[in-house]
């Protein structure tokens, strides 16, 4: 329903000027996020995953050749917004964001309270006492214990440093919060620990997240619903149990098997050839040199179609089933 959605992104596209050409990182996206869901955005390295991020937030390098599109928060366009009213009323206050290597842009020098309480005595001009106060609050939120406020960010580990810096991110009570590879640098039970802390703060504050990974398995832990990336656009959006069983997209399809399962007794295929240069992106579909469902329609570029239970795939294959 309408009133339950948090977050709209229309035709959003992020280009960057180099010396090479203009690359084409984020092209014309759309999807959508909910009241407490959690959005999965997979792909590759190199598709615009990253660059989505900061598209969304207007977080942009001074190379921007091109930036546009409508992102519709509790359905006003903030895009529409100057960038002095984003900075005061979106950025970090309604939406907020966790880094890629988030663990290692913690300031050495400053106990790691200063740094949670931050983000409220700039942004909400709160007193130092009040902002340390919430921050302890945030610190039972995210486990980690209020005495860790005091230490410096060398005496904790990478798990609560991530820890540390998530809380950074929710200290503001955000409705929306990013994390762009918040597993990537941690071992394997880290990695569950930060994902089971994601699920306990969904399920007692309500936090949208949105979770920008190439990790498969991850995901699966915390996914409600997945949007897979590719060269630039997204290929699939799906509700989390219809893209894990049963993907759409050839892509999907080959992206799925490729992952390694403990219960089948087939091997994992790999996926053929690599993904375009956004440099130099080809007419038509994108997937269309690799996939192995080609034929001649292929050579347009096809629109986002929609199909039953919220679904979008980005093919020719469904042209029949759903409408742009």
């Amino acid at each position: 329903m309408a009133e339950e959605t948090l977050l709209r992104v229309e035709g959003l596209k992020l280009h960057y000027r180099t010396e090479r050409g203009i690359v084409r990182a984020v092209d014309g996206v759309d999807f959508d996020i909910r009241r407490n869901e959690a959005i999965v955005v997979l792909g590759e390295s190199g598709c615009g995953k990253s660059s989505l991020a900061k598209a969304l937030l207007r977080v942009l390098p001074r190379n921007v050749h091109h930036h546009s599109g409508r992102v519709l928060l509790n359905g006003e366009d903030v895009m529409a917004y100057p960038e002095e009213r984003f900075r005061k009323e979106v950025r970090w206050l309604r939406v907020s964001m966790v880094m890629q290597a988030a663990m290692n842009a913690l300031n050495p020098v400053v106990r790691v309270g200063e740094q949670v309480a931050e983000p409220l005595r700039v942004h909400r001009k709160w007193s130092r006492q009040r902002a340390m106060e919430r921050a302890e609050e945030v610190f039972r939120l995210v486990g980690l214990p209020p005495a860790f406020l005091q230490r410096y960010p060398f005496e904790l580990s990478g798990g609560m440093r991530q820890r540390a810096v998530l809380a950074m991110a929710l200290t503001t009570e955000p409705e929306l919060v990013i994390m762009d590879e918040p597993t990537s640098a941690l071992d394997v039970l880290t990695q569950a620990t930060i994902m089971n802390v994601l699920k306990r703060i969904k399920a007692e504050v309500g936090t949208s997240f949105m979770l920008i990974t190439h990790d498969v398995a991850t995901s699966s832990e915390i996914a409600d619903r997945v949007a897979l990336m590719y060269a630039g656009q997204i290929s699939e959006v799906a509700d989390a149990a219809d893209f894990f069983g049963q993907p759409a997209h050839p892509y999907s399809q080959l992206l799925m098997n490729s992952v390694p399962r403990l219960h089948q007794a087939e091997r994992p295929v790999h996926i053929p050839g690599e993904p375009p240069s956004l440099l130099n992106l080809p007419t038509g579909c994108r997937f269309a040199e690799r996939c192995p469902k080609r034929f001649e329609r292929c050579s347009a570029d096809p629109p986002p179609f929609g199909l039953p239970r919220r679904r979008l795939v980005r093919c020719w294959l469904h042209e029949s089933r759903g409408g742009a």
